[in-house]
């Protein structure tokens, strides 16, 4: 969730630094701050609310120094405040903190620091961190060795970084876990540390990662990682393959409107390379499969959270209908806790769009501690998801920086679909005849996505009508049912509408009940093998009032009569059909968002990769 952007070189680190956070806005926040070490020794400045603040702040209260660290923080102990904002200053302001993640024995730490008589200015963990440092620099340690024995002493993920006024000439920085990532920038004279890599691209796109239980003592010409215990670790600096002209707005109000019209090129960039269509066939080398291992697999466990759960629930279907491999899809943050039936011969498949998820993360160490094969199906590159699978299917659609995700929906929608191609393929239960007609289906995925981007103001007219709701009920079937529950969970991110995803045969056990003139019902409708139950249940909906609006197929006659406003998708072979049925969902909610005035890409409460538990 937070942000850190640290600066060693030349140059002056303050708008190095305020516009790393700036692109670091997407992880959500709600205060930030920046330490520089100036002439006069090490400064703050700190605020509440978002980045232009703390602009305004620097701006009238300047800072200058060639060493300097910032963070954007998402409170977790403390409530918003200056005082509780990063960075954190030790008692004796020689040593700066910033810090993500979670200190879980905090309160003990606080307690033995208290008894020494440390004096707390914040209620946040993270300030634990900068006594302990303090701490051990008192004992005539160097800052690297005290900031190792510091990390030795805390529990939980976390990422750290380090500077002190005593030793201006280095950034220490650690991982703990899998609290977010640490990204090192290699530049000419001048090094970066960030938590993600849009922060650094403006500068640099060499780049390296921070394992778990590593730590980097960073300096102007260079970086040395060792492990928490002090062997030291090669490093094999890699080049980003962003360009940080991708997270710009351009023409777009919003990154969330430039994020969904940009799934036609993200999805054409998902399929181009792995797909041969003159021989009807899938290669996904970055995972690593065999015929062999594909026919040993017993069953396949997808984990993932949020929007990514629901792609796996897609998944679900056209694995098990195209190759024939049973799945189960969990939720990441109950996988470890529920004990799954996990053995040597099943796979755990982890979706993730920051690679970086705590709960996700936590899952396939899950997996991995029970023999199971870990794959992965990522969006950024060299992420810990990404890093610790077996194999990894890479999203490849860009940066997304708006927080409700949507080109990573899509994306591993269709990275899933020829997953399970290529195990049906290799598992010898998928007729020639059939595969080549599966594979040519994904011709059609990126004009059929760009079909119904042209469709826009059919989206923007229907969330006219329902700007001022406060309920809405989200009904779909089969493949499609998942695209109901993503539909709702797009509106109720960004337009804090309360919404309802529901499988439609399920509406009369329950949901029904709510159903009235000011809760309007939104059936995806589309002229699969579930039309004729869905053209009933919308029948019923419009039976007890409710407003529908209705996703239906191009030439449809029947759905028109019984809806109040149809989102029109084009005719779509029906397994590759929650592509394009959650474009529309995706127009209505953004634009009913920002007809009401709200912060779409940053909503409230929310993160763009959510780092603790």
């Amino acid at each position: 969730m937070c942000g850190i952007v640290g600066y060693i070189g030349p140059r002056n680190a303050t708008p190095i630094i305020l516009d790393g956070l700036k692109r670091l806005e997407y992880r959500g926040y709600d205060s930030a701050g920046i330490a520089v070490l100036t002439a006069r020794g090490v400064e703050l400045r700190r605020e509440v609310g978002k980045l232009h603040r703390l602009q305004t702040l620097v701006e009238n209260e300047p800072l200058e120094g060639n060493l300097g660290i910032g963070h954007t923080r998402w409170a977790t102990h403390g409530a918003p405040s200056r005082r509780n904002a990063h960075p954190h200053l030790s008692e004796n302001g020689k040593v700066v903190v910033v810090h993500n993640g979670i200190v879980e024995n905090f309160l003990v730490l606080r307690d033995e620091l208290a008894a020494e008589g440390a004096q707390f200015r914040s209620e946040t963990d993270s300030e634990v961190i900068a006594h302990l440092i303090e701490r051990f620099l008192s004992r005539d340690t160097g800052l690297v060795e005290a900031v190792r024995q510091t990390l030795r002493l805390l529990k939980g993920s976390n990422a750290v970084v380090v500077m002190s006024a005593l030793e201006p000439d280095k950034i220490v920085t650690a991982r703990l876990g899998n609290a977010g990532g640490i990204v090192l920038g290699f530049g000419e004279g001048e090094m970066l540390v960030a938590s993600d890599l849009p922060a650094i691209l403006e500068h640099t796109r060499r780049v390296a990662f921070l394992e778990p239980r590593q730590m980097a003592v960073v300096q102007r010409d260079g970086v040395e990682v060792f492990t928490l215990e002090g062997e030291k670790v090669a490093l094999k600096p890699t080049v980003a393959p962003w360009d940080p002209v991708a997270a710009e707005k351009g023409e777009y109000r919003h990154f969330m409107q430039k994020e969904i019209h940009e799934q036609v090129r993200g999805l054409a960039d998902t399929i181009a390379g792995r797909v041969d269509f003159e021989t009807g066939r899938v290669y996904l080398d970055t995972l690593n499969l065999t015929a062999e291992t594909a026919q040993r697999i017993r069953k396949i466990f997808i984990t993932a959270c949020g929007t990514a759960y629901h792609a796996g629930l897609v998944g679900k279907i056209l694995i098990e209908r195209i190759a024939r491999v049973p799945v189960e899809v969990m939720v990441a943050s109950e996988f470890r806790y529920a004990d799954p039936l996990v053995g040597p011969d099943d796979v755990v498949l982890a979706i993730s769009q920051s690679g970086e998820t705590a709960d996700t993360l936590a899952a396939m160490e899950e997996g991995r501690s029970k023999g199971a094969m870990l794959w992965s199906i990522v969006n950024a590159i060299g992420s810990q998801a990404m890093r610790i699978a077996d194999g990894y299917i890479s999203m490849q659609v860009g940066p997304e920086i708006g927080v409700a995700s949507t080109k990573a929906y899509t994306a591993p929608l269709v990275d899933l679909y020829m997953l399970a191609v290529l195990l049906g393929d290799l598992c010898g239960v998928l007729p020639e005849g059939e595969r080549r007609r599966l594979v040519n289906d994904l011709r059609l995925v990126p004009d059929l996505v760009g079909r119904v981007l042209e469709r826009e103001d059919e989206a923007v007219a229907v969330a006219k009508k329902l700007k001022d709701i406060d309920n809405c009920l989200y009904l779909g079937r089969g493949i499609n049912m998942p695209t109901a529950y993503e539909g709702a969970l797009k509106l109720k991110e960004i337009s804090y509408i309360h919404a309802e995803g529901y499988p439609a045969g399920e509406m009369k056990h329950g949901p029904i009940a709510l159903l009235d003139e000011d809760t309007p019902v939104i059936a995806i409708a589309i002229q699969d093998p579930w039309y004729e139950k869905m053209l009933s249940q919308v029948k019923q909906a419009k039976a007890r009032g409710a407003p529908v609006i209705a996703v239906a197929t191009d030439g449809d006659e029947l759905i028109p009569p019984v809806a109040d406003a149809v989102l029109w998708v084009p005719p779509t072979p029906w397994l590759l059909s929650p592509v394009v049925t959650v474009v529309p969902l995706q127009m209505l909610a953004y634009h009913i968002a920002a007809m009401r005035g709200l912060d779409v890409d940053q909503p409230r409460n929310l993160a763009k990769s959510v780092t603790v538990e």
